[in-house]
């Protein structure tokens, strides 16, 4: 499933750099219609001259006047991704994890689900998250990247080759899914009256689902679950980094797991 992305030149590179410009733009106008309108038709009409980035040409497409914001960022997204540079970070820094060796993975029935994940590193986060607490599988929806984009694959540090996943274009059906199978669904969002991570009366198998980093979850998949779970905050910044509310949510869940008989999962495995 892992795929070589097709290194632009430097026309190519040029033409992402300004229509991730654009796009931007459009973003910071988003609050203001008639201005938002004005910008999505121009960056409409200049992307539609770019024949020789053909892509960017079938993203124009996608570009209207009326769309909402999750189209909006179906477009944006990829462009970021393609636009984006190499840079150090303390996943170049630390890659130092010794050989294996006969070391096995200690899996518990944990499903992650992300939803549109907008960052690529982000990503390799949740990856290597789910790796070093054993989760079972990831499920990737919506404009999720794939492990074989370079900055999942950077900050993963070959997690991505250890941790099976899959792909849905919706996160409707995987949930369904998940449903079909057993599983206990708990949404990691800011809901003001969700319970505490902390209190979770975790069952198994279950699976955890976690969204954009700056709108969240819809409310229609957090209804979809069987309860919305909060980290409190005691700052001035009332959500976490997504990778870092995702660890401390699948450590609870690994410590009740660990305190559970592994043998008598309540559902088949997924």
């Amino acid at each position: 499933m892992n795929t070589t992305p097709h290194q632009p030149n430097v026309a190519e590179s040029r033409a992402w750099q300004l229509a991730a410009g654009h796009l931007r733009r459009i973003e910071t106008v988003w609050e203001h219609p008639a201005q938002r309108q004005r910008e999505i038709l121009a960056c409409k009409r200049w992307m539609e001259r770019q024949d020789h980035v053909p892509r960017l040409s079938r993203l124009a497409d996608m570009l209207d006047p009326e769309m909402d914001r999750q189209r909006f960022w179906a477009v944006l997204v990829p462009v970021e991704r393609v636009d984006g540079r190499t840079r150090v970070t303390d996943v170049d820094i630390l890659d130092g994890d010794p050989p294996a060796g006969g070391v096995t993975a200690d899996r518990m029935p944990l499903t992650i689900v992300a939803d549109n994940i907008r960052s690529a590193f982000n990503l390799g986060g949740i990856f290597r998250t789910a790796e070093c607490l054993g989760a079972e599988a990831i499920w990737l929806c919506g404009y999720s990247a794939d492990p074989g984009h370079p900055h999942v694959a950077a900050a993963a540090m070959g997690t991505t080759a250890t941790v099976p996943w899959r792909r849905f274009e919706r996160i409707g059906p995987a949930l369904a899914e998940l449903r079909q199978a057993g599983a206990w669904i708990a949404a990691l969002e800011t809901v003001a009256d969700a319970p505490e991570v902390g209190s979770l009366p975790w069952r198994f198998p279950c699976a955890v689902v976690i969204g954009n980093e700056r709108f969240g979850l819809d409310p229609g998949t957090v209804a979809a679950c069987h309860t919305a779970a909060r980290i409190p905050s005691h700052g001035v910044k009332n959500s976490l980094n997504v990778v870092t509310a995702l660890a401390i949510c699948a450590w609870d869940a690994r410590r009740a797991f660990d305190k559970t008989d592994a043998a008598r999962p309540q559902g088949k495995r997924i």
